[in-house]
């Protein structure tokens, strides 16, 4: 998917929200460098063997108040990327009106108080920096799986606000679906055509569960290129 970075659209209190999570993500990048980490390095830390398809750090990161979660792991070497963290938020932060999409197929989907919603994930590399941001199909994360339209509203519910595995590491996500919010929405919008255009050429099959369909929509992505865009934008509009 391409997306150009041209955000003197944006409304200025959105680009002042960005341009803040870029110098949150800078902050929590200092602080981490003085300790010779980095925030993957914190999710793996005191987990003992690294083991492909497991979650890490052990049984996630949730946020009790929030209804904030999220995790890293890694299974796809071939794409070139480390790992990649997968951000939800669960029930409880789900308001009433957002209702689950249409689904007629076989399998059991989590609802009621089990509830949860895949935002986006994103892809890190060796060092353990973002590269990419990319979305799955319903299977791949056993989500209950809403509308983009829905998903999008709570994108700005997700907030990890505690000390596990490491403030940095929770901030620095945080802030990441903050600073790259245009470029998700768009992943999310993508992510629905994705699936409808495979069900309209696969009606026989349960699409959600069509396990040739994993990643949706995907997208290369740099901090600090987001970062100037934003304040080229900020400045335009001054």
């Amino acid at each position: 998917m391409k997306f150009k970075t041209d955000f003197k659209n944006l409304e200025p209190a959105e680009l002042e929200k960005m341009q803040a999570a870029g110098n949150r993500i800078e902050e929590c990048y200092r602080l981490l460098r003085k300790a010779s980490a980095n925030v993957v390095g914190q999710c793996l830390a005191n987990q003992a063997k690294f083991i492909e398809f497991d979650h890490y750090p052990k049984g996630d990161i949730f946020d009790k108040e929030t209804k904030s979660q999220y995790y890293y792991h890694a299974h796809r070497p071939e794409s070139g990327e480390h790992g990649h963290f997968h951000t939800f938020v669960r029930s409880g932060a789900i308001p009433d009106d957002i209702k689950t999409v249409p689904y007629e197929g076989e399998v059991e989907v989590p609802s009621g108080d089990d509830a949860i919603c895949h935002l986006i994930a994103v892809s890190m590399n060796g060092p353990g920096y973002p590269i990419g941001l990319f979305s799955t199909n319903r299977w791949v994360t056993g989500e209950t799986f809403y509308s983009a339209e829905d998903t999008i509203r709570l994108l700005d519910t997700f907030l990890i606000d505690h000390t596990y595995p490491c403030l940095a590491a929770n901030r620095w996500i945080s802030a990441m679906l903050c600073l790259f919010r245009p470029q998700i929405v768009a992943l999310i919008w993508e992510r629905d055509r994705t699936i409808e255009s495979r069900r309209t050429k696969h009606p026989d099959k349960d699409v959600y569960e069509d396990r040739d369909l994993e990643l949706t929509s995907i997208l290369k992505i740099d901090v600090d290129k987001q970062r100037l865009a934003v304040d080229k934008a900020i400045e335009s509009q001054s």
